[in-house]
């Protein structure tokens, strides 16, 4: 309830609160339920997508290195965002694969939203090109799919190099 509280400057400034922390000693472990509620909030706020309690256990089984069988349907694009999120904090970069193009370039642009709502970068290595999500860029396609966030094509990703896809504080990429 209290992340609900909050405006979506605050959750932006939840992760700069978090990386500070995170630099003055404490572990992620010790981040992971603030971190996961605010993942949780920004899902419901950027996609009306609320993680279900049982998609945070899987979240937090794949960030202790373990492994969550999911089945289609079953959120595997959202789950990743907890994770994800709680690793970039210590701004080492967080890679995000995925078996193809397709499916990155989609879930840097449906999840990216979550992402940019907390205040990271997301980057996108294809095969021959790469991107940022921008949420400014409309280059393409005028409208994102407000009802599934689904419709990707080149929406709200602004190319770039390759290094500076790599660079950003989650970068989507193929197996």
């Amino acid at each position: 309830a209290s992340v609900a509280a909050l405006s979506d400057l605050d959750l932006r400034a939840k992760t700069q609160e978090f990386r500070s922390r995170f630099s003055k000693g404490e572990s992620l472990d010790d981040l992971l339920p603030e971190a996961f509620a605010l993942t949780r909030e920004a899902g419901k706020r950027a996609l009306s997508q609320r993680h279900f309690d049982v998609q945070l256990m899987g979240g937090a089984i794949i960030h202790r290195r373990g492994i969550a069988e999911m089945r289609t349907g079953e959120g595997k694009t959202l789950v990743a965002t907890l994770p994800a999120y709680l690793n970039a904090l210590p701004q080492k970069g967080v890679h995000v694969i995925t078996v193809n193009d397709y499916l990155a370039r989609r879930d840097a642009v449906w999840m990216g939203q979550i992402y940019n709502l907390l205040g990271l970068s997301v980057g996108v290595i294809g095969h021959d090109e790469s991107w940022l999500y921008d949420p400014a860029h409309t280059e393409k396609d005028k409208e994102r799919d407000q009802t599934g966030s689904f419709r990707v094509v080149h929406e709200f990703q602004r190319p770039v190099t390759r290094r500076e896809a790599y660079a950003a504080d989650i970068t989507y990429g193929t197996n």
